[in-house]
């Protein structure tokens, strides 16, 4: 993975806007699937050439796969795995775990009944997300109703192999030509892809998720074989303390171990230097003051077998936490792409703003060692696509403040 001691490298969460023709065809993603699916590829040049326009050195292809498949932004993942069905919901089932955002939800009961934490930043309802269930305890999941639930049935398989090649092919095709960038496509997490759905078939919820860290693994391989860095998408390494609303932190680390454990089972035999691993803290636009703290979290997270590990840290309930590394020393080799700027709000960020969130980071663990990111993809998430843009060319133009900056000029 590049890296520099002369300038801050910068790059994103992953999703990013649609151009306007594809995203007309997107509101009926199931009857235009064959014209969406011709489209892609000139959609991926779009947004490459966008993203080097802002100045971007680390780009992707905009996550439009995932954009293009109803429902949660995990459905995706469902199309190209096997093992999971809506079945009957068994008279004495329970969910797993509480709703998305439960220990929030406790504290701000109106504002959770109000629906205001659907909106998003620009206050309306985004596209590619799910909407909120009546399922017990409030938690839905896709493929969820009253009388089904979606669960793993039998062995978990990965079949998607002419897919990602899709992916794979369209951003390389794009990429032709571009000098000074890399690419990297962003695949879910084992934990996101099945720790919230029902277990019917394996043994135990080990065996279930290392079977899916297996399913998984084969995308992850393809996207590194192909010479592309691949992001690992998996927001429930810290989300998942808001779904179970009575643990400790002493009880949420432990759970962590495992979670490491399956994430590194995916990753097994893959180029460390080739992964890069996100997480956050959930892009719905609520409270969060229950967030699990960072310093809870960092040093479970750098175990993870990725060279690279990007969060949210620019939200005001995280932007303080760059000192957490004055504390936990950053293994030798690994890179930090904390998020300078945010999908929370509309509002972009000074560039100076960015520049001096990268200079705290890299006053504690080094310079070439950071890399400036968002806290999360921001195409779905915030009012307009003219303010992604601005945001990341604030982003690209604190860069270059902050290298001049910790290079002394």
């Amino acid at each position: 993975m590049r890296r520099s001691t002369d300038y801050f490298l910068s790059t994103h969460g992953g999703n990013l806007p649609l151009p306007d023709d594809l995203n007309s065809l997107i509101k009926d993603a199931k009857g235009n699937a064959a014209e969406i699916e011709a489209k892609l590829p000139g959609a991926v040049d779009w947004v490459v050439a966008k993203q080097i326009e802002c100045g971007v050195d680390i780009i992707n292809d905009g996550e439009y796969v995932k954009a293009a498949t109803p429902g949660t932004y995990a459905g995706y993942i469902y199309d190209r795995m096997s093992g999971f069905n809506s079945v009957d919901r068994p008279a004495d089932w329970q969910p797993k775990r509480a709703f998305t955002a439960e220990r929030d939800r406790r504290d701000f009961p109106g504002f959770y009944e109000s629906g205001l934490w659907f909106a998003g930043s620009g206050g309306q309802q985004r596209p590619g997300f799910a909407t909120p269930g009546s399922g017990k305890g409030g938690y839905s999941m896709l493929g969820s109703t009253p009388n089904k639930i979606r669960a793993c049935t039998e062995d978990v398989k990965y079949h998607g192999y002419d897919a990602i090649q899709k992916d794979i092919d369209a951003l390389q095709k794009a990429l032709v030509g571009k000098s000074n960038v890399d690419g990297f496509i962003a695949a879910l997490g084992p934990l996101s892809t099945g720790a919230g759905l029902t277990n019917l078939h394996y043994k135990d919820e080990r065996d279930y998720m290392f079977a899916v860290a297996d399913a998984c693994r084969e995308e992850y391989k393809a996207i590194t074989d192909a010479g592309l860095i691949v992001q690992v998408d998996e927001p429930e390494f810290a989300t998942t303390w808001m779904f179970y609303p009575d643990w400790s932190v002493e009880q949420y680390r432990n759970h962590l171990d495992f979670c490491v454990e399956i994430i590194n089972h995916g990753l097994r035999g893959l180029p460390e230097e080739q992964v890069r691993f996100h997480t956050c803290w959930g892009s719905g636009h609520r409270p969060h003051v229950n967030d699990i703290e960072f310093r809870h979290i960092v040093d479970k997270l750098i175990k993870i077998d990725a060279q690279c590990y990007t969060f949210e840290a620019s939200n005001v309930r995280h932007a303080h936490e760059y000192r957490v590394f004055e504390d936990v020393k950053l293994p030798a080799g690994k890179i930090i792409a904390p998020g300078v700027v945010g999908h929370y709000t509309d509002l972009v960020e000074h560039p100076e703003l960015v520049a001096e969130r990268l200079c705290n980071y890299s006053k504690l663990v080094g310079m070439e060692n950071v890399q400036a990111s968002t806290d999360c993809g921001i195409g779905s998430r915030v009012g307009h696509e003219e303010v992604v843009w601005a945001k990341l060319k604030a982003m690209s133009e604190g860069c270059r403040i902050a290298g001049k900056r910790m290079k002394g000029k």
